[in-house]
């Protein structure tokens, strides 16, 4: 899977390797020459070239001679690489033009299928404002499982929340009397559940939508069938997940109510007072 395309569209990138393909031929370069016009170490040319990123050089006896395509491929990945693309997401970018795809289909396909799911916004604040959130909660262990469950990233004395939402959605609990150390559990078993809602969600569209497909040979056409068939399907997993959420605990909730009312019944039976 080609890794997520950051705040850049699609069509950039095709250009960009649209552009590559029509590069001069005139100059050629040796593997040193080739390093310094990109700007990269040789040791980074020819792990790329290890990696299939870049076709190999012409050869005159001993000597390989690269040409203006490489240099262009060259800038391609390195802007690739600066948009969050992994190596392999390239390659099989690079892989895909080579073999005849529309790029900007290829890119468009990818971006539907890793774009994120959420627009939560990053807090970001000292840990003696983190600690002044939660008085006497936040210690060593409750900050590494903090860390460990994705909610805080630490950078020296500054500390990164994901979600401003879920932040103050763990302050109203901890306020309302819950420890942080139970809700950071109990946000644990939360995560393995939802964790285990997306791999049904996704085992249903793989067989279901994507398996039928032959995509060893998918035409440019049905890879822009497929995006806008997923990028439809999207906002239906996240209704399916929230409302099933809110009806359960609409249900849990309304019992726990029940059974709340049934032991104030019970003491006021026993006292002889009116529940009224």
């Amino acid at each position: 899977m080609l890794a997520t395309v950051r705040d850049e569209p699609a069509a950039s990138a095709a250009d960009e390797i649209g552009s590559a393909a029509g590069a001069e031929t005139a100059r050629e370069y040796r593997i040193s020459e080739l390093a310094q016009a990109a700007g990269i170490p040789v040791r980074t040319l020819r792990y790329y070239q290890e990696r299939k990123l870049l076709p190999p050089p012409r050869r005159e006896g001993r000597i390989g001679l690269y040409s203006e395509d490489h240099l262009a491929r060259l800038r391609v990945i390195g802007n690739l690489l600066e948009r969050g693309h992994t190596l392999e997401g390239i390659r099989e970018l690079l892989s895909a033009w080579e073999q005849g795809h529309d790029v900007a289909a290829v890119l468009g396909l990818e971006k539907t299928v890793t774009e994120p799911w959420s627009r939560e916004t990053p807090v970001t604040m000292s840990l003696t404002e983190l600690a002044e959130l939660f008085p006497g909660e936040v210690d060593p262990a409750a900050v590494e499982q903090a860390v460990a469950l994705g909610h805080i990233a630490i950078d020296g004395d500054q500390v990164t929340h994901w979600s401003r939402r879920q932040l103050d959605a763990t302050v109203a609990l901890v306020r309302a009397g819950v420890p942080l150390s139970e809700v950071l559990t109990t946000s644990r078993r939360l995560q393995q559940s939802v964790d285990e809602l997306a791999d049904m969600f996704v085992e249903m569209i793989m067989t279901h939508v994507v398996g039928p497909l032959n995509t060893t040979d998918l035409a440019d056409r049905e890879l822009t069938d497929l995006t806008d068939t997923l990028a439809r399907l999207r906002p239906g997993a996240e209704v399916a997940v929230e409302a099933g959420f809110a009806r359960a605990m609409e249900r849990r909730v309304r019992q726990e109510i029940d059974r709340v009312f049934g032991r104030l019944a019970t003491t006021h039976r026993d006292t002889g007072e009116s529940p009224a």
